[in-house]
């Protein structure tokens, strides 16, 4: 069953919004794009849009009284607003600015993580996070002397929840990807949120492989944080966000001190600023957090639900070809329903190394990641030194799988298999 006619011809459609995908490679192929789940292509709305602010609006914000500082400011702070409609954020005092998803979490380590935990308590993450949201806990949990626990998942990558209660006693922050970056596995956050506010939690939410794909309700979702990275979502790199309801931000203390974030300096006292500014210290991405506002009017304009559907529908398309290459070697990883994963397929190719084959691919213009993909110790749990990964989003059409199905077949041929 392939991707509906009506999809995939809106889909073709959209990818002409995208300059970079009209380009061929340099061996003369045509480019299928199929690593956005490490960082997504940009529509020329966005590419304009940052134009336009260096060529029209060139200004530091928040300071300048004149016509262009004021301009600048007014974009900047409208973009923080559409940020915040577009994940439904209560107002757009909740959304803050950081570099990525990264910086958010880290944020919330800092600033609420010290000031919060204590020997006794624990940290709960999954198996399958990106090391951005397990690295952060490691230290905050060496620093504070909580435990650090971990929801299990099976050799399919589905989260284990027999045990969620027991797991949730004395958890003060539960922190989990709200989409796997290696296997797309969709968490369950309907059933684990409540559970772990029951338990007295805290929760946040690693959201840099949902929200560019999928309608994101943070007041439905009732997450206490959320981290979103805008070049994962047809915007710039170097900018993202970070949610979090307002009771929580206004009693965490600043995670960087300087410019923009206080209201008064002495010699030896500081009143801070109010949020969302009293975490966004120094001189903005002020440019980048416009642009960012431009993909989020794009990425609505598309329609969130047709992108989640339309990924799906590639993504079982995807799946049911790289089936037939089951016999040359082809192996699968994540979950077996295309309904409970993301727009993500990771594989592996015989016993040819990814590298290998994210090479010999790329020779026919597909372009896949190859690696362990930040997540090193669900690799060593699931026993695979690396993995191959093909990832889709709006601009993906069948002619994407059908190119990739025949450069693996080509990389079959090469290294002897089947």
């Amino acid at each position: 069953m392939i991707a509906t006619l009506g999809s995939d011809a809106r889909a073709r459609a959209l990818a002409k919004d995208f300059p970079i995908l009209a380009q061929a490679t340099s061996r003369g192929k045509r480019l299928a794009f199929l690593d956005s789940a490490a960082s997504s292509q940009k529509p020329q709305a966005v590419i304009d849009s940052l134009v336009h602010y260096y060529t029209h609006d060139n200004a530091n914000i928040h300071r300048g009284v004149y016509e262009l500082a004021a301009r600048a400011t007014e974009h900047f702070e409208a973009a923080r607003a559409k940020v915040a409609h577009f994940i439904n954020a209560a107002e757009p005092a909740e959304i803050i600015w950081t570099r990525n998803v990264t910086e958010a979490i880290n944020l919330v380590s800092y600033s609420w993580g010290l000031g919060n935990l204590k020997p006794g308590d624990a940290i709960l993450t999954s198996q399958l996070e990106h090391h951005s949201n397990l690295v952060p806990w490691q230290l905050l949990a060496a620093k504070t002397g909580a435990e650090l626990r971990f929801i299990e998942v099976d050799e399919h990558g589905i989260h284990q929840l027999d045990d969620l209660d027991e797991r949730l006693r004395g958890v003060k922050l539960v922190a989990l990807s709200h989409v796997s970056n290696t296997l797309g596995t969709i968490a369950p956050l309907e059933t684990i949120i409540p559970k772990a506010h029951a338990a007295g939690a805290v929760v946040l939410i690693d959201g840099a492989q949902s929200a560019p794909h999928m309608k994101i309700d943070v007041r439905a979702l009732d997450a206490d944080f959320f981290g979103v990275s805008g070049h994962k979502m047809c915007g710039p790199t170097g900018i993202g966000f970070l949610y979090g309801k307002r009771a929580l931000l206004e009693a965490m203390p600043p995670f960087l001190t300087g410019g923009d974030m206080i209201k008064r300096v002495q010699f030896t006292t500081t009143t801070f600023n109010e949020i969302p500014w009293k975490f966004e210290a120094g001189t903005s991405n002020i440019a980048d957090a416009i642009a960012l506002g431009a993909a989020v009017d794009y990425l609505e304009a598309v329609g969130m639900d047709w992108i989640h559907a339309h990924e799906q529908a590639m993504t079982a398309y995807a799946l049911e070809r790289m089936r037939e290459l089951e016999p040359l070697g082809l192996t699968l990883y994540g979950p077996p329903n295309p309904a409970d994963r993301s727009g993500i397929v990771s594989f592996n190719l015989g016993d040819a190394h990814p590298h290998d084959v994210a090479s010999i691919l790329d020779t026919e213009g597909v372009c896949i990641r190859a690696g362990h993909h930040c997540t090193m110790p669900l690799m060593e749990k699931m026993g695979w030194t690396a993995t191959a990964r093909a990832s889709f989003y709006l601009y993906n059409v069948e002619e994407d799988v059908e190119q990739l199905i025949a450069a693996l077949r080509k990389a079959a041929q090469i290294f002897k298999l089947g």
